[in-house]
């Protein structure tokens, strides 16, 4: 298990290197000054030229992202062209707002999605069963900019129930929160449809049937356990996901999170405020899946052993 967990630290740390590099070679050969971002468009050539030596930006690219680099290993991702101030300090001020809607949206979608697969997959090949997949089906494909602009016209302009974005207080999160939450909660469902479907028809599950368990019972009992598993690994790879910031929900909903953040950056060209989300994201990403691999393999005596050997 020791050995499982150091090849993948080791992995996730080569993803943080690719994904730092490519980021770094993305932002530097885009078509556009950052020093002109800094000191706006009608800035003299002198003016410019100053900013690109107090920036660093006159240095080769090799030696821009050296120094990058030692400086994220300390944890200072540099500091922001337009906020002037450190991006490792805005991140961290956004990221309690992003966490609090990704765990939200993770609780809400599970307590949708595993009774919806659970039904499912009880009254499978029947009149609830393809219902139930017609409505996950919708969920997974509902666009998440549209819904979230719907919800905010419906629950906020015309019945006033909500806030219209922003943060202002526990009202605040139930849109947003709404508007990540459906789309999993459908793909979820069905998920955990396909994995109680094979489980069902598993020999010891016929066998407890056989004693006299009733097929409910049996799927709670023996089934769900083994048919959870699959669905542990897409949730922490999820959870990973919306922690580093859902831009499309977080801009519709002007929601302070680390995806409007990003938005923001981007809009401005602000290169180390796009770097530091971009890599901040990434080690969330990787976090989450690490997790997500543990717990696996803490719930499967299976898949540790088999790791082990």
């Amino acid at each position: 298990m020791l050995a499982y967990i150091i090849r993948r630290i080791a992995f996730g740390a080569f993803v943080l290197v690719g994904t730092s590099l490519i980021t770094f070679c993305i932002a530097f050969v885009i078509p556009a000054d950052p020093a002109v971002a800094v000191a706006g468009a009608k800035a003299d050539p002198q003016t410019l030229a100053a900013i690109h030596r107090e920036l660093g930006l006159d240095q080769p690219l090799y030696i821009q992202y050296a120094r990058y680099a030692n400086r994220a290993l300390h944890g200072d991702l540099g500091r922001s062209y337009i906020r002037r101030e450190s991006v490792t300090s805005v991140i961290l001020s956004r990221f309690p707002a992003t966490a609090m809607l990704a765990l939200s949206a993770l609780a809400l979608s599970l307590l949708l999605g595993i009774p919806m697969g659970m039904l499912a997959a009880a009254w499978r090949g029947r009149v609830p069963d393809h219902l139930l997949l017609v409505v996950a089906l919708a969920l997974v494909s509902t666009p998440v900019f549209w819904l979230g602009t719907i919800l905010l016209i419906v629950g906020g302009l015309y019945l006033r129930w909500f806030p219209l974005g922003g943060f202002s207080g526990p009202s605040s999160l139930v849109l947003p929160t709404i508007t990540l939450a459906l789309g999993s909660a459908g793909y979820y469902s069905r998920i955990l449809h396909t994995s109680l479907a094979a489980a069902m028809d598993q020999d010891y599950v016929r066998t407890a049937r056989g004693k006299g368990l009733s097929t409910s019972a049996a799927m709670r009992r023996h089934a769900l356990a083994n048919a959870m598993l699959p669905l542990v690994t897409i949730a922490g790879l999820d959870l990973g996901g919306l922690l580093s910031g859902v831009v499309l929900t977080e801009t519709v909903f002007n929601w302070p999170g680390i995806g409007r953040l990003a938005f923001e950056a981007i809009f401005n060209l602000d290169i180390p405020l796009i770097m530091g989300t971009v890599l901040f994201s990434a080690a969330l990403v990787v976090a989450g899946n690490l997790a997500a691999d543990l717990l696996l393999a803490w719930l499967d005596p299976r898949i540790r052993l088999g790791r082990e050997a």
